[in-house]
């Protein structure tokens, strides 16, 4: 098993929900520890430069509009197997199919109002980490993600 990093948001419409304590601790509580978290406003070329591979679709605006809208919490996420993990945790992107218990199935309505996202793949996590986050926002959790390893 790999230990990755993947970036992890909180929409928009979970900050104004009031979800962001239960979003967190679902991951937390499957034992992946996060490493870097931050509260911010996106600007609209930070948002453009997340949702740059689909730019140039009908949808494309309306992703940058609906994550400009408002505050979301920004998280970088370790753990085994981390990328996977946390999109299994999150639910499939259509909430009508996501599975019972994720994320999306208990508290998102609608596709463009599903609350959270994750990276993708590895490429698509070092990607947008870097759009979040600066080198020196990490912390070091080794201890505590070893210890949850030790205790699975």
């Amino acid at each position: 098993m790999a230990i990755q990093r993947t970036l992890i948001l909180c929409k928009p419409d979970a900050v104004s929900r009031g979800l962001i304590g239960d979003i967190v601790s679902r991951f937390e509580r499957r034992g992946y520890v996060i490493v870097a978290m931050k509260m911010m406003q996106l600007d609209g070329e930070r948002a453009r430069k997340h949702y740059g591979e689909h730019e140039g679709k009908p949808f494309f605006q309306g992703l940058v509009d609906f994550i400009t809208s408002g505050p979301l919490l920004a998280m970088a996420v370790e753990g085994e197997e981390a990328i996977a993990g946390c999109r299994q945790i999150m639910g499939a992107t259509n909430p009508l199919n996501a599975a019972t218990g994720s994320i999306r199935a208990d508290f998102a309505s609608t596709i463009g109002r599903n609350l959270v996202h994750g990276s993708d793949s590895h490429e698509s996590a070092e990607r947008e980490l870097a759009i979040f986050f600066q080198p020196s926002d990490f912390v070091s959790r080794k201890h505590d993600l070893e210890r949850w390893i030790l205790e699975k």
